[in-house]
């Protein structure tokens, strides 16, 4: 069969080469010179590039890289659990997994690929992942890097098991920033959350937007589909657009805690924050055969841009 002009647009786009340890990893690019860097290691976005070459991603300058382990930034799929709410190892184990290129994937919808470089990827469990967590699933992921420099994730989560399983979900994104005292969060006010530093305990969003001055670990529940974080000093909103993802996680380790992580310097906390599109509070239930679907589109854009033209 022949291949349509958008997909040998997107292979021409696309490059297979390994990280220093050896680890495969696929480079996106498009034509304004915009790049995405995804690891077959946990299906890890690693790098996310504007077209002037600036990281818009960060990463500890202590990360340990090396498999198992898992990179301390970019963007991280935590599946099929996130944190330690439950009995498997932190933020699950897809992370730590290494995923296949899915030379054949079912996502074929035209807007999908028209115009963008992207790659499919395949996880499956292992027997030893049947022995931690005793449920057949397809994993499929697709990362794609628009002509605009959009960065684009879809997951997809099938049951070819037997009998249902629920699990929880979530797009760990280290944002880059100038100084988190100088960043806020739109979209999020008057929400209710879940307090991580306060025992899980609810409480509701009070401030016009969230700013930081210390420690904030939060699960904010029944989120808006688009949320914004405003980088003041770098004139800078990244806009985070997200389906079949209710729940936002927003974090940042602050001072004290960043010196007790080996792999996170001692100030990196300044240049960081993690805002998350999420199913963790509600775990989502499949039953066999069924499959669910979480998107995430994340923007870069000016400022004004943002304040003019996004319905927060």
């Amino acid at each position: 069969m022949g291949h349509s002009a958008a997909e040998w647009e997107h292979r021409a786009a696309i490059e297979i080469t390994k990280d220093r340890n050896g680890v495969e990893q696929v480079v996106l690019q498009n034509q304004q010179g915009a790049s995405a860097r995804v690891s077959l290691h946990g299906g890890h976005v690693t790098s996310w590039r504007n077209k002037h070459g600036e990281e818009l991603l960060f990463t500890s300058s202590k990360t340990i890289s090396k498999p198992p382990k898992a990179m301390r930034g970019g963007i991280v799929i935590c599946f099929p659990q996130f944190g330690n709410c439950g009995l498997l190892e932190q933020h699950g184990f897809a992370r730590n997994k290494v995923w296949a290129i899915d030379d054949n994937p079912e996502m074929r919808q035209p807007h999908d690929s028209n115009g963008k470089s992207f790659i499919d990827l395949l996880l499956k469990p292992s027997e030893n992942d049947l022995r931690c967590w005793p449920h057949s699933f397809e994993f499929r992921l697709r990362v794609s890097l628009a002509t605009n420099g959009d960065l684009n994730l879809t997951s997809r989560v099938r049951n070819v098991n037997g009998k249902p399983f629920s699990f929880s979900f979530a797009y760990h994104t280290y944002f880059s920033v100038s100084d988190i005292s100088e960043v806020r969060i739109e979209g999020l006010e008057t929400l209710d959350y879940l307090d991580n530093l306060r025992e899980r305990k609810c409480f509701t969003e009070q401030g016009d937007a969230i700013t930081f001055e210390s420690e904030v670990s939060r699960l904010y529940l029944s989120s808006p589909n688009v949320v914004a974080v405003l980088d003041h000093e770098k004139k800078r909103t990244y806009v985070i657009r997200k389906e079949g993802l209710p729940d936002v996680v927003v974090w940042n380790p602050w001072e004290k805690k960043s010196k007790s992580m080996v792999d996170f310097g001692d100030a990196e906390y300044k240049q960081m924050l993690c805002v998350d599109g999420a199913a963790i509070e509600k775990p989502t239930t499949l039953k066999p055969g069924e499959e669910w679907t979480g998107r995430l589109q994340l923007s870069a854009v000016p400022s004004s841009f943002c304040s003019e033209h996004l319905d927060l």
